[in-house]
C-alpha cells in the first residue's frame, strides 16, 4: 500500500517537473528536503499572510487545525498538474505532513507558483482529513475559498462551514487557479 502511494506521488511530481522544467519554472521550489526546512517555509508563510490578510490571523485563533501549503507548482501545456508539499499545525504546533496534488487537461498553457493555507474550523473537517487518507477538495467538507471581498465579511458570527482557504504569493503566469479537485494526502518527512 506504501509502495503504491508513494510510485503515485513519484509519477505526479516527475509530470510536474517535467512540465515545470519544459516551461523554465524551478520545480524543486515546491519540495522541501527535510522537516525542519517545511516547519520553516511554512511558519514564513503563515506570516506573510497573516500581514497582507488580518482576517486569516482571526481565523487562526477559531480553527481547530491549519493545513500551509507554502509553495505548490503548477504548469500545463493541454496536460497539466500542480505539486507541494506542506504540514498541518494543532495549538500552534506542528502535527503533520502533506503533499497536495493536481492533474488536469485541456485549453491550458503556463506555469506559476502559489501557495494556499486551509484554515480547518471543526473536529469534523480534521477527522474526514485523517480518516480519509487523504482529501479531495471538492469532496467531503464545505471548504470556502476566501477572496478579498469575502474576506472582509468574516467575522465569528459568519463562520459556519468547514473550512476557509487563502490562496497567496501568486507567480507566473496561468489563464486561471482553482484548488478545487487538489488533493491533500499525508506524507512522511524526516
Amino acid at each position: 500500500m506504501y509502495a503504491l502511494a508513494l510510485r503515485r506521488n513519484f509519477h505526479k511530481v516527475i509530470l510536474v517537473t517535467a512540465v515545470a522544467l519544459s516551461i523554465g519554472l524551478p520545480a524543486q521550489q515546491a519540495l522541501a528536503d527535510t522537516a525542519e526546512e517545511l516547519n520553516q517555509q511554512s511558519d514564513l508563510a503563515l506570516q506573510a499572510l497573516y500581514k497582507t490578510h488580518p482576517e486569516a490571523l482571526g481565523l487562526s485563533k477559531t480553527a481547530k487545525a491549519i493545513l500551509v501549503f507554502p509553495k505548490i507548482i503548477k504548469a500545463g501545456l493541454v496536460f497539466g498538474g500542480s505539486y507541494g508539499e506542506g504540514e498541518m499545525t494543532r495549538g500552534g504546533k506542528h502535527a503533520g505532513y502533506y503533499n497536495s496534488v493536481s492533474a488536469s487537461w485541456g485549453w491550458q498553457a503556463g506555469a506559476e507558483s502559489y501557495g494556499y493555507v486551509v484554515f480547518l474550523m471543526n473536529e469534523r473537517a480534521v477527522q474526514y482529513l485523517n480518516k480519509s487518507k487523504g482529501w479531495e477538495i471538492g469532496v467531503g467538507p464545505t471548504v470556502v475559498v476566501v477572496d478579498e471581498g469575502a474576506a472582509k465579511n468574516l467575522s465569528t458570527t459568519t463562520l459556519k462551514d468547514d473550512a476557509y482557504a487563502f490562496i497567496f504569493d501568486q507567480q507566473g503566469l496561468m489563464a486561471s487557479l482553482s484548488i478545487e479537485g487538489t488533493k491533500i494526502s499525508p506524507i512522511h518527512k524526516k
